[in-house]
Parts: structure tokens; sequence; C-alpha cells
């Protein structure tokens, strides 16, 4: 049985998106129904850590990859750290347990040509769906932000005249992210497209939309940037997180700061950008073997 203020305390107090909290229940039902099927448990916080670990065993014996039990640990800290704080529970069951090692897996990402190729006019249909489809692959790779975040951006978000896009990121922090000159024109192109296209729609409250007017979800945006990377890479992993990916690699490759890569991707912390320097160090030595007479 899980709390029933603690999904309130994700949404108010945390202010954790709606994708978290379904994560979070989810992980905590799975636990859940662990303790009932095999300690005949019916409270969560009746649980302990011989319990959890039984779980993680249980999980692992199951295939389950490292970087996934460690979310649903981080689920399980959540949830009980709220338990603690509310005095459900004395004793958090969750202090003596470790998350598993994560393999480091570096970025996949497009290079500069592909990402040209991707981006190419020619390649998309004419109309609103179109420039909508180009808009949204454009955006991804010139700012960085997540499919969360693109879905989100409403046409107050933006100003034209300071060239720049207003993003709320996780937990709805904020962040400013410029725009170049070119991308402030399409985007205003196909603003002026899509109020012609649905005039009869009193109201759009976001940027992108639908055929029908209406706010687009995140299986449409997915399944777009699948079929237009399908055009220009053969790999398998094709989604908007490669773009955002793709957009860090190119900057850093080009020799922006770090600092400054995270805070346009809105990293809480810069360990979550230096992934990147792996990528530019490969390029590194590609080059040095290539020019170093005794490399």
């Amino acid at each position: 049985m899980i709390s029933p203020n603690y999904i309130q305390y994700l949404e108010s107090e945390k202010r954790s998106s709606a994708l978290t909290v379904k994560s979070y229940l989810s992980d905590l039902e799975q636990f859940s129904h662990y303790l009932v099927s095999v300690f005949e448990i019916n409270n969560l916080a009746d649980a302990d850590s011989i319990q959890i670990r039984g779980w993680i065993s249980d999980l692992t014996y199951n295939k389950i990859e490292s970087k996934s039990i460690s979310r649903k640990l981080s689920s399980l800290r959540s949830y009980y750290r709220f338990l603690q704080k509310n005095e459900i529970i004395s004793k958090n069951p969750m202090e003596t347990i470790s998350s598993p090692k994560i393999k480091k897996r570096l970025p996949v990402y497009i290079n500069v040509p592909k990402a040209d190729e991707l981006l190419n006019p020619d390649s998309f249909d004419e109309g609103f769906v179109g420039m909508r489809d180009k808009l949204i692959l454009d955006i991804f790779y010139s700012t960085g932000i997540r499919l969360s975040e693109l879905i989100n951006i409403k046409d107050q978000d933006i100003s034209f005249y300071d060239g720049q896009i207003k993003i709320f990121g996780k937990g709805q922090k904020e962040r400013i992210i410029p725009i170049s000159i070119n991308l402030s024109k399409t985007i205003k192109e196909y603003i002026t497209l899509r109020d012609e296209s649905f005039a009869g729609i009193k109201q759009i409250d976001c940027l992108f939309v639908t055929i029908k007017g209406i706010k687009m979800y995140p299986k449409s945006i997915y399944r777009i940037v699948r079929h237009h990377m399908g055009r220009v890479t053969t790999q398998q992993r094709r989604s908007p997180h490669i773009l955002r990916h793709t957009f860090a690699t190119h900057l850093l490759n080009e020799g922006a700061d770090i600092n400054a890569i995270k805070e346009l991707m809105g990293h809480a912390n810069l360990s979550a950008t230096q992934v990147y320097t792996h990528n530019s160090i490969s390029k590194l030595k590609n080059i040095y073997k290539q020019a170093h007479p005794r490399a």
C-alpha cells in the first residue's frame, strides 16, 4: 500500500513532472507486488533492508539492467524519506542500501554533415506538417532541450526581440536558451502558418500542435524524429535525446565552455555534462594519431 499523500508530496512539494510521478509509482507498485508475493507483506512501510536486498537480487536474476535497478532504488529512497519525514517509520530501510555500479555508456550522436542533411528543407513535405516537423528537429538540434520541454513550449515563452526561449525543465526550473536569427525567423513563419491553418480554434495554448490543432503527444514527436533521422543514419538509436547529445557534443567539439553547456542543457551537476568530454577526447586522439609524426 502506497501512502495516499505521497503523490501530492511529489507534485506539490517536490514539483516532480507527471512522467517522474508515474515512474516512481510504477516502481513502488512493483516492489509492493514483490513484498506481497514473497513475504506476504501488504504495507511498504513494514519492509526492511533484507527484503529490499532480496528484491535487488530478484531483479538482477531476471537480468534487469543496473541502470534500471538504480532508478527503482531511487524511487524507494524518495518514498522512504517521505515516510520518515512524516514519522510514519522511525528507521529508513534504504540507509544501508547501495545502488549497483552502472557501466557508463558514451552518448550517441550524429556528425555535423548528417545534422545538416537532417535539416535539409528539400527533405520535408510542403505545408504545415512539413514546416512543423522540420522546426521540431531544428529546435532539438539548436537548443539541446528535452522532449518534455519542447512539448510544453508556449508562444509567449519565445522572445524574438531578445532572441531566446524560456524553458521549464525538471522540477519546473526555468532556464533561458539563446536562438539564432534564422531559427527565430523559421519560428515566426511557422506560427503564422499554424494560426492560418487553425483559424477556427479560439486559442492555441502551445507552440507545436497536431493536424487537429491540439497539443502534440510525446509519442508523435518521437515518431517524427525517428523517421527523419532514419534518412541520414542507420544507427538503431534515433530519438530526441540523440539530438540533445548531438547538440552538446558539437558545442564541445567547437570549443564551447563546459559550464556554459551545463547551463544550456539544464543539468543540475557538472558530472552529467562531463560525459560529453569523452567523445571530444576520442576525436583528439584520432587527430593526434593522424597528425603527430611519432603517434
